[in-house]
């Protein structure tokens, strides 16, 4: 019983992961800029990536299989916000321009200081 109980609860984590992926790509795709796509693909792209990890872990009996799915849903939280801000603000600074629908850009001070 309580195996078919994780089985479920790791089959819905893994496709809600996926709807998440989905969401990742489809922003990646439709939306207007470099930022916002960075943004679509390292918000939900970690979040996808991380409930399949929880998946996985959950329906796994070995501690090898869980403390790896675990170690590498903490190395994507600690790099991909991390690497995406960097690039962004490589992007920003090397003169990529942002969409006309962006209403506030607080980096104009960054960017006149150079």
């Amino acid at each position: 019983m309580l195996v078919q109980i994780m089985q479920y609860a790791a089959g819905l984590f893994i496709i809600v992961g996926s709807l998440f992926g989905l969401l990742a790509a489809i922003g990646v795709l439709r939306l207007p800029d470099l930022y916002t796509r960075m943004h679509a693909a390292s918000k939900t792209g970690t979040m996808g990536a991380g409930l399949m990890l929880a998946g996985i872990a959950v329906v796994a009996f070995d501690s090898g299989v869980i403390l790896r799915a675990i170690a590498g849903f903490v190395f994507l939280l600690l790099t991909a916000p991390v690497s995406a801000h960097l690039l962004a603000r490589a992007a920003y600074l090397s003169g990529y321009k942002t969409s006309e629908l962006t209403q506030l850009d607080e980096m104009q001070s960054v960017s006149k200081k150079k």
